[in-house]
C-alpha cells in the first residue's frame, strides 16, 4: 500500500541532501531474500524501480505475502524501532533497483537533528500504519471464515 509521498520528496533540499550522504545503489535480482523476519534491521532502502513482496511466517505453512513496495516507497521501518529486528520479510519479484542506507547512521542523524528526525519519523509512522492495515486485510483474505 503506497504512502501519498516519497520520504525523499517531503524533505527540504539540505535535509535530502545530509540522509543522501548514508546511501549506496543497491541492486536485487529476481527471488533474492532482502531480509528475513527476526534478522537485525541495520539497513533500509527506498526503491527506485522494481516490486519487493512483504511477507509473515505462518507456522506449517508457506510464507504468507501481505504486502508489496514499489518504486518511491519504503522498504523497511523495523530499522527506527528498538530491538531493531525486521517485523517482516521482503523478496525481490523481479530485478528491483534501490537505495540502500545505513539504518545506525541515520538514527545518529536525526537523533542530532529533531526537526529532520520528527520529519523521518512521521513518515515512517505513516508507512507503519499502512502495512498494519494491508496485513490485517490480507491475513483476514487468506485465514478468515468463508464469507467474511
Amino acid at each position: 500500500m503506497a504512502t501519498t509521498t516519497s520520504l525523499l520528496s517531503m524533505l527540504s533540499p539540505a535535509d535530502r541532501d545530509r540522509l543522501l550522504k548514508f546511501a549506496a545503489d543497491m541492486s536485487f535480482p529476481a527471488g533474492a531474500r532482502i531480509f528475513g523476519e527476526g534478522s537485525k534491521a541495520d539497513r533500509f532502502w527506498i526503491v527506485l524501480n522494481g516490486l519487493v513482496a512483504l511477507d509473515v511466517h505462518v507456522p506449517g505453512r508457506r510464507a504468507a505475502t501481505i504486502d508489496a513496495v514499489g518504486q518511491g516507497e519504503l522498504l523497511g521501518w523495523s530499522w527506527l524501532v528498538p530491538p531493531h529486528t525486521w517485523q517482516l520479510g521482503a523478496e525481490a519479484h523481479g530485478l528491483v533497483h534501490a537505495l540502500e542506507f545505513d539504518a545506525a547512521a541515520v538514527r545518529t542523524l536525526i537523533e542530532e537533528d529533531p526537526v529532520l528526525g520528527l520529519a523521518v519519523t512521521r513518515y515512517v509512522a505513516t508507512v507503519v500504519g499502512s502495512r498494519l492495515q494491508s496485513t490485517r486485510t490480507r491475513l483476514l483474505d487468506l485465514y478468515g471464515p468463508a464469507g467474511s
